[in-house]
């Protein structure tokens, strides 16, 4: 299976489908919950899904309420603008790496396979692995490791790269481990590994900038009373979720009205939605997941 969809039900029960109305799969991947969105349209939806990986577009829905996209999600209202689209009922993602790029050891996603530094979610894209890793500055890396990995020897880590790279570059997956074994105590290696994965692949695929992009136009292409639902897989995704449903903004507070009331463009709906036990068991990588969900005022 390309992707096993997390929360699948809930996650498109968020969006409140009309069946007459318009919605954006912006994560589309292996198509679940593009799949699950057109089973409850009608015949006048329509169904808009980006996925920025080449990969993804093998598994297109031949379906005439369906465009697929090849573009990052940071471009929907572009994107959506280009095919006449200027607002929709409700807009769906699943953030974060599909089964399908964790599962091709060549994509090099996966702390399990040797592989070949690289990690891109577009493979059109110059910036890999290899160069995160071998040709950003001492400062640079750490920033990397200790803003999107939260590792505490970030600095350690970048330093010691950037030693053992004057003799060779770091080509794979393994000789990275090699170069940080000191860092990766038996019992915790796997949880150590993730996080140094995480980080880069967070600074190679630009996510947080993208993440940000993508939600500040989400606002705009909403009709009111449309919806959004977000399922989010790591503390840095789900913050910026979280602050910007309740605020709008990233940082600080919004401004108020003449009665001191915020403005704000979102209304939480429900609280914060996490797998079962038994979908956990069933699918072990939606053990991190969390959705939320929110509707335009």
């Amino acid at each position: 299976m390309y992707h096993n969809p997390v929360l699948l039900k809930e996650t498109v029960d968020g969006l409140n489908i009309k069946p007459d109305g318009v919605y954006v799969d912006v994560t589309f991947g292996g198509g679940g919950h593009s799949r699950e969105i057109l089973d409850r349209l009608g015949v006048n939806g329509r169904l808009y899904a980006f996925d920025q990986d080449l990969d993804a577009l093998a598994n297109a829905i031949d379906d005439d309420r369906f465009v697929l996209i090849n573009e990052n999600f940071r471009y929907v209202k572009r994107f959506l603008r280009f095919h006449g689209v200027k607002e929709v009922d409700g807009v769906l993602a699943d953030f974060g790496v599909s089964s399908h790029q964790f599962d091709v050891a060549e994509r090099g996603f996966s702390t399990r396979f040797e592989a070949k530094l690289d990690m891109r979610m577009n493979q059109q894209n110059e910036l890999s692995a290899y160069h995160v890793v071998n040709e950003y500055d001492e400062e640079r890396l750490r920033l990397v490791f200790s803003q999107y990995g939260e590792l505490r020897p970030a600095a350690a880590m970048a330093r010691l790269i950037v030693e053992r790279r004057q003799d060779k570059p770091i080509v794979t997956s393994e000789e990275l481990k090699a170069v940080l074994k000191k860092f990766l105590p038996p019992r915790h290696e796997n949880k150590i590994l993730a996080q140094i994965y995480q980080a880069i692949r967070i600074e190679v695929n630009q996510e947080i900038e993208a993440l940000k992009e993508f939600l500040l136009q989400t606002p705009e292409i909403l009709k009111q009373g449309g919806r959004l639902s977000f399922i989010s897989y790591h503390s840095l995704e789900d913050r910026l979720v979280k602050r910007f449903i309740r605020n709008g903004l990233f940082e600080g507070e919004p401004e108020r009205d003449m009665f001191g009331n915020f403005e704000v463009p979102l209304k939480k709906i429900n609280g914060l939605i996490v797998p079962t036990k038994e979908e956990i068991k069933k699918n072990n990588r939606a053990r991190s997941a969390k959705l939320r969900i929110a509707e335009k005022l």
